[in-house]
């Protein structure tokens, strides 16, 4: 049980049949009236946001989300396939499970796939990963000192905007939460 007046930043619970995050959350003592917790939670499984307002002592069952790591596989239309490193059990995801992010993903890179009750909910990519260019425009010496972009096609298929003397071929660091180019690798 997590009583509402222990709230902490990530903590996860139980209530009306939904799970949710605490996001944010702020103990309020005015000067008329009783106590209360002013949170920011996010159901876990939706993604959406809300705010409500708890007494300090009420209390939620706790909602362990299992994160295990697995190995993207491959696709098949709108099903992707993730393997269990210790099973090696395949498990199929739907592509409305998948972020953004997921573009940034190719074959055999470990993913992070969470689920509560069996029921998987979300994948989170790598943090970052090394990709090769497969196509963009030819960069020319001396293009260095600007911060001009130009966009690029890594082999996963996603396009990014990478400075102007980034060349076809070159293997480069990718943030996943940005999409945006860090180095080349």
């Amino acid at each position: 049980m997590v009583v509402a007046g222990d709230f902490k930043n990530g903590i996860t619970f139980d209530m009306d049949g939904n799970v949710y995050q605490v996001i944010e959350f702020q103990h309020v003592k005015p000067g008329k009236g009783a106590a209360f917790v002013r949170t920011k939670i996010k159901n876990v499984i939706t993604g959406s946001v809300i705010e409500r307002t708890f007494s300090p002592t009420d209390k939620f069952e706790n909602a362990y989300i299992e994160r295990k790591e697995m190995q993207y596989s491959y696709s098949d239309g709108d099903l992707y396939y993730f393997m269990d490193m210790e099973t090696f059990d395949m498990v199929p995801l739907n592509s409305d499970k998948l972020p953004e992010s997921f573009q940034f993903v190719k074959e055999e890179m470990l993913c992070k796939i969470l689920s509560y009750k069996g029921n998987v909910f979300a994948v989170e990519p790598p943090t970052f990963v090394e990709l090769q260019v497969t196509q963009t425009d030819p960069g020319f010496a001396g293009n260095t000192a600007t911060n001009t972009l130009k966009p690029a096609t890594l082999e996963t298929g996603a396009v990014i905007k990478v400075p102007l003397f980034i060349n076809e071929g070159e293997v480069l660091k990718i943030d996943t939460r940005t999409g945006e180019y860090l180095s080349r690798a």
